[in-house]
């Protein structure tokens, strides 16, 4: 019998360092064969995690967020156009409006050096970053630049879903369900390829090599990888099943290698350390949900509990296959909570690369591939577990 690891149970080797400068770290990866991202951090698409704002905002950051499909089809479709329209609207496309420097497009604007930008420099941007216009849905370029993503099932109605979402701007479909390694998602893959031409699909969850294979063969374009290790899954209480998720990811990730396509690492996932973790493994790129909760920008109402001046504020968060998500005790494998607060969300990824950008110059890497070649893990014991988290003597 094997025996398998999770985040926990390892730590990352510290060694020999050229990294002058934490800032000059290249975090630029792959979310599919095709679309590229400037932080290896995807969103997750669950009800309480990722509609329009939160897109907009790891669309900003160089991430990905992916819309889920917990809604009907027009209102996901909805929520597709939305985000075109807000992310042009973000820029003032087409308005000569001075922009806002607070972002990652510095350099954009340094070219213009002052003057009022015209059509072509707003062509640049479009190019140079994936925003969607309707010249772009045929131009080649596009689909090598900024994905913009939406979930869909492998039942129902799923192919339709997937043409309108590909209709209103969608490049990258995320086949969402818990359990990759099936014939209904096989077939849907097959199925959405041979109808939708040069869409880009990742499909999972899975988390075995086999697994990943049947995947790759079937023609997905990203594999996400983890089952049973979200915050808030119970399919490993109520089922028995999944695996924990370092061992999985360093075995899934020789054969997405050997296919040239990218992994993504889901679940898991308490803090930043474990983010870094899991690109160590070989993923590039990683997925939050429990991380991102609770942000201005997830989707839900901001709930006050307690009077003045002890009241906290909270945000709803719950699994995909909750019995609060589901509306029904059905095959219940999730659950449900409030989790305090946290603020705008772009002061957390901020935080997340900059822990990200530490660890590459931890081991002298200067990008995620030099990264995934230098990372070396050692096993650790409950005792430097507990070392490994802030504490006092006496404690």
């Amino acid at each position: 019998m094997k025996t398998y690891l999770t985040y926990d149970d390892v730590n990352i080797v510290p060694k020999f360092s050229e990294v002058l400068s934490r800032d000059d770290v290249e975090l630029s990866t792959r979310f599919t064969k095709n679309t590229e991202l400037r932080l290896p951090i995807v969103s997750s698409p669950m009800d309480t995690v990722t509609e329009v704002d939160m897109v907009i905002e790891m669309m900003d950051r160089g991430g990905v967020g992916v819309l889920h499909r917990f809604n009907t089809i027009e209102e996901q479709s909805k929520m597709m156009k939305k985000v075109h329209y807000e992310w042009d609207k973000y820029f003032n496309i087409g308005d000569g409006k001075e922009r806002s420097a607070d972002n990652d497009y510095d350099e954009w604007y340094k070219r213009l050096r002052g003057r009022t930008p015209n059509e072509s420099d707003f062509k640049d941007l479009r190019e140079d970053y994936g925003m969607f216009t309707d010249s772009m849905a045929e131009d080649d370029r596009y689909w090598r630049h900024r994905p913009l993503c939406a979930a869909i099932g492998t039942t129902g109605d799923y192919l339709e879903r997937a043409k309108e979402l590909v209709k209103n701007g969608c490049n990258v479909l995320l086949i969402d369900v818990a359990h990759g390694h099936h014939k209904l998602v096989g077939d849907a893959l097959e199925k959405i390829k041979k109808n939708i031409s040069r869409i880009e699909i990742v499909a999972g969850n899975i988390a075995t090599r086999e697994g990943a294979e049947f995947l790759l063969q079937s023609g997905a374009d990203g594999i996400r990888v983890g089952i049973g290790n979200g915050s808030l899954c119970e399919t490993r209480i109520r089922t028995g099943v999944g695996l924990p998720q370092v061992s999985t990811l360093l075995d899934v990730v020789t054969i997405c290698d050997d296919f040239d396509v990218p992994c993504i690492a889901d679940g898991g996932i308490r803090n930043i350390g474990d983010v870094c973790k899991g690109l160590g493994c070989g993923a590039d790129s990683v997925m939050l949900g429990s991380l991102l909760s609770g942000t201005k920008e997830s989707p839900g109402q901001i709930e006050k509990i307690g009077e003045w001046p002890n009241e906290k504020l909270f945000k709803k968060y719950r699994g995909s296959a909750s019995r609060d998500s589901k509306g029904n005790d059905k095959n219940v494998e999730g659950n449900h909570k409030v989790v305090p607060y946290k603020g705008k969300v772009h002061r957390l990824l901020s935080d997340i690369k900059d822990g990200i950008r530490s660890s590459f110059s931890y081991v002298g890497a200067n990008n995620l591939s030099e990264y995934h070649s230098k990372v070396e893990f050692v096993r650790v014991t409950q005792a430097g577990t507990i070392e490994a988290k802030p504490h006092l003597i006496g404690e």
